[in-house]
Parts: C-alpha cells; sequence; structure tokens
C-alpha cells in the first residue's frame, strides 16, 4: 500500500426511464440507491500502471429495509438483473467496507460527484455513517479541464465515452457496468499522466483546481 496511487471509482445506482432527468423525484423514480461499484487503483509513479481493480454489487434496500426491484431500463441500461444481485449483491455496509479496505488512504475520483449521488444517498436512506469524509473525493472531470479538454466537451462526455473521445483504446468495456466505466475514466487519466498534461500532484490533491 506503500507505492503511491489514486483510486478511480464509478457506481451504478437505481434509476427509472427519464429518472436523471426529474432528479429522480418523479412519483415511481426509485431513490438512486447503489447498486455496483467498480473501482481502479491508478499508480503514479513509473509508468502509470493499473495496480488493482474492484468490482462489488451491492442488494440495494429501501429506506423502509424492503429489498428493491429493478426498474427494465435500469437492467438494460447496466446488464445488472435481480438474480445477479441475489447471488453476487452484499449489504451495503460490507461493499462499504470492502470499498474502504481496496481504497485504504488513496485519494478517490471519479467523473462527477457518486460520493453525493450515490454513496451519500445510500447512506443515509440505510441510516449510517459514510465511511470517507468528503473531502477524501474528487471530481475528475476538474482534472481534464486542466488538460485542455473544452469545457463543453467535458459537460457533455460520459464516463464510458472518455477514453473513446481522446482516441484510447479499452478492450472488452461494457457501458454503464461501474468498473468499465471506471477504466474509461483511469486509462484516459494514465494517457494525460504520461503526456505530461497532468502531474501525480494533480491526482494526489483532491482540491486541485483547473489551472
Amino acid at each position: 500500500m506503500d507505492r503511491p496511487a489514486a483510486v478511480i471509482y464509478d457506481c451504478e445506482f437505481l434509476t427509472a426511464e427519464g429518472a436523471m432527468r426529474r432528479n429522480w423525484c418523479g412519483p415511481h423514480d426509485p431513490d438512486p440507491l447503489l447498486a455496483q461499484i467498480g473501482a481502479v487503483r491508478l499508480g503514479l509513479d513509473d509508468d502509470f500502471p493499473v495496480l488493482d481493480t474492484l468490482r462489488v454489487f451491492v442488494a440495494p434496500l429501501d429506506r423502509f429495509g424492503a429489498p428493491c426491484s429493478l426498474d427494465p431500463y435500469f437492467t438494460d441500461l447496466t446488464g445488472i438483473t435481480s438474480e445477479t444481485l441475489a447471488a453476487e449483491g452484499l449489504p451495503l455496509t460490507e461493499a462499504l467496507h470492502r470499498f474502504a479496505s481496496f481504497v485504504h488512504e488513496a485519494p478517490m475520483w471519479a467523473w462527477g460527484k457518486d460520493e453525493l449521488t450515490a454513496i451519500g444517498i445510500s447512506c443515509f436512506v440505510a441510516g449510517i455513517a459514510p465511511p470517507f469524509p468528503a473531502n477524501r473525493f474528487g471530481n475528475a472531470a476538474r482534472l481534464l479541464l486542466k488538460t485542455g479538454m473544452p469545457p463543453d466537451a467535458v459537460t457533455t462526455t460520459q464516463s464510458n465515452k472518455l477514453a473513446d473521445w481522446h482516441g484510447i483504446e479499452v478492450p472488452g468495456r461494457r457501458a454503464h457496468d461501474a468498473l468499465d466505466d471506471a477504466l474509461s475514466v483511469a486509462h484516459t487519466l494514465r494517457h494525460h499522466l504520461r503526456t505530461g498534461a497532468l502531474t501525480p500532484e494533480d491526482l494526489l490533491d483532491t482540491a486541485t483546481q483547473p489551472d
């Protein structure tokens, strides 16, 4: 764990068709609860290697403690089925413990603010404290602004399309799989670290701001 590294993570959380447009406030929209966490440990020395990966499924419970049913739109989008969660889904506290063990002391970066939209809301609904303080998280969109990626592209490109936008091939990815989307972001950051557009210090400080 002594090797300098950053963790790039992504979350898949419950949704329904149009829920994002409604900010998950429609009469039948589910709470945006965690269903999957994917994470990549990116080394910040030598050639910036991918040191390890994590994919964890979470069995979401609603605010009354009952298992959540999955909207067909969510399953079509992510490939995550009720059968998958029944077989592999962990309780939220156990899933977050595995994530915390994987992260250890590394700073965490997502394409956006999944710590609020998925982890924070899930912890609130479950009545538990989040396992990390807010200052451990950074928004990788700020890092891409530092590289010169146009602001309109930063705000309209989804995590699963980020590597493609940069012409970086990451074979075998499935869009809206949390680990595969995290790999898209991680390989993009790795590219910019190799070119010098980003420095290891940029990823070690979650307060990094665009120049």
